[in-house]
């Protein structure tokens, strides 16, 4: 049974991608909007002094298993987009553009086509030393479409945080988490290593 599965099944390679860094933000105030800065410097519990720093979390929304506020691993570290991505999501809701910072991105990584669709475990060795590893994709929200109609000057707030989480499909981006700490600097070369993938079936 199980060599059956196993051989109807597709099995993806694994494979290595190069990017490069090409801006940082983090959120040193108490929201999740993020700022420009010069580096990261990365602990196991993520950036340092960041809004979404912490070896742990409460757990909301996204978690439905858990009753709300539950103390749970905090996956979430770290926002990793790219500016393809923004740019399509911008052109979806006829803004001129979607600025990372608007919706608390941390790195902007460029070189990898389909950003938001590497799969869970991989893993980015930055040039400097740090290691993430990415958790999955960052679904679109209403409250990070709230800010790009704020920041973007749109007429229709409301409108504007409905329209965004179905422009942002599958383009927000990745979340992820500290493997191996350092200080990640703009320009570092990245190397991205998609471990073999497969679509599980019974």
């Amino acid at each position: 049974m199980v060599d059956q599965a196993t051989s109807e099944s597709r099995v993806v390679p694994a494979r290595k991608l190069k990017a490069k860094v090409s801006a940082l933000y983090a959120a040193r105030k108490k929201t999740f909007h993020t700022e420009p800065v010069s580096s990261l410097a990365l602990g196991f519990e993520g950036i340092a002094g960041d809004y979404h720093a912490g070896q742990t979390r409460r757990s909301g929304g996204r978690e439905p298993w858990y009753s709300r506020g539950t103390e749970i691993r905090n996956e979430r570290q770290l926002s990793i987009v790219c500016a393809d991505e923004l740019a399509v999501i911008a052109s979806r809701m006829d803004l001129v553009e979607l600025r990372p910072e608007w919706i608390g991105a941390n790195l902007v990584i460029e070189g990898i086509p389909h950003l938001s669709m590497l799969p869970a475990g991989t893993m980015l060795f930055f040039e400097g030393g740090v290691t993430l590893k990415v958790d999955g994709q960052n679904h679109p929200c209403r409250l990070a479409g709230r800010s790009v109609a704020d920041n973007a000057g749109m007429a229709d707030r409301e409108a504007g945080s409905l329209l965004f989480p179905k422009a942002a499909r599958r383009l927000r981006g990745l979340v992820g988490w500290v493997e191996k700490p350092g200080t990640v600097g703009p320009g570092e070369d990245v190397s991205v290593r998609v471990p073999e993938q497969w679509i599980y079936s019974t």
